[in-house]
């Protein structure tokens, strides 16, 4: 008898090209928009940010389901006030873990007027999960309006990098501080992909800014990723 079995397909392995590096801070509050602050503060540090877009750097966020949680307005002077547990999150490309490690580490960066100590930090791997999310990517002239122009935008551009986008939902635009005024962007949820083009889009990212939190795709577990987005720091 000859009995052969069918190959299984092996297990997607995510590769270690870009990681995400997950910094403790010592820090009490932040401006609401602090993007554009902790970029010019990290670049102290960092001078080459924003010279390379592998080199991208997590805005702080805070989830915004407690019970009476409201997100802080910045016109009135609010804050976002941290727990010990919140985090700062670059992503980083391999050559440049330790470099990256190295220059932040019991670094005292000035964002805004608030004080962030940086302490020790480990590597993440990217999430081989088939929907992430982006809460900003920057807008071309006249996708503020047009929701349409925007998803097609970003699905021909994933196309070219042969991404097939299935499922893609964007919400509405937000305006982010940037160093010559304000930004427009809008965030996106794109679902259904694969394991290597859920990992080849968050190692990519989609547009300029990745220092300021621009373009930045993260793992999210639900439909209603924008949604929520909405209600977060």
């Amino acid at each position: 008898m000859f009995w052969q079995e069918d190959d299984q397909p092996k297990a997607y392995q995510v590769p270690d090209d870009i990681v995400d590096l997950v910094f403790d801070i010592q820090c009490k509050a932040l401006p609401v928009d602090h993007a554009c602050d902790l970029s010019t503060a990290l670049k102290v540090h960092l001078p080459e940010l924003g010279e390379d877009d592998r080199l991208g750097v997590h805005t702080v966020h805070l989830a915004g389901s407690q019970n009476g949680w409201e997100r802080p307005d910045p016109k009135l002077g609010q804050k976002l006030i941290l727990s010990r547990r919140t985090k700062l999150t670059l992503r980083v490309p391999k050559d440049r873990v330790e470099q990256v490690q190295q220059a932040l580490d019991g670094a005292e960066l000035d964002i805004g007027g608030c004080t962030l100590k940086t302490g020790k930090s480990k590597q993440k791997m990217l999430s081989s999960q088939g929907t992430i999310f982006s809460r900003y990517i920057v807008l071309e002239d006249g996708e503020d309006q047009d929701e349409n122009a925007f998803l097609q935008r970003i699905v021909g551009h994933l196309a070219e990098r042969g991404v097939r986008v299935k499922k893609a939902l964007c919400g509405k635009t937000t305006e982010v501080d940037g160093p010559d005024g304000p930004i427009a962007t809008r965030s996106i949820m794109i679902a259904g992909l694969n394991a290597e083009q859920s990992v080849r889009v968050q190692q990519q990212g989609i547009g300029p800014l990745r220092h300021m939190g621009c373009g930045i795709f993260i793992p999210h577990k639900g439909i209603d990723a924008v949604k929520k987005a909405e209600d977060d720091g």
